[in-house]
């Protein structure tokens, strides 16, 4: 899948939730987008590097307790 298909899909879901909305104002979206976005991309990624955190959170570009740390917000470990 490209990064523009993945685009596509993040740009119209924004929009359908915004009409949704029917008028009123949103609030916290970003937070709720990264939540949205963050543990499922945490989930594929574990269980593509077998739960190794260490391979994870280098293909995540991330510091391995940062991906520890964000595994148990979202519930993961």
């Amino acid at each position: 899948m490209s990064n523009n298909k993945l685009d596509e899909c993040v740009r119209a879901s924004l929009e359908a939730y915004l009409r949704d909305l029917d008028g009123l104002e949103p609030h916290g979206m970003h937070d709720m987008l990264v939540r949205a976005v963050e543990k499922p991309l945490l989930e594929v990624v574990m269980v593509a590097a077998a739960n190794n955190q260490s391979k994870a959170a280098q293909w995540l570009g991330l510091n391995r307790n940062t991906l520890r740390k964000k595994l148990l917000e979202h519930h993961l470990l």
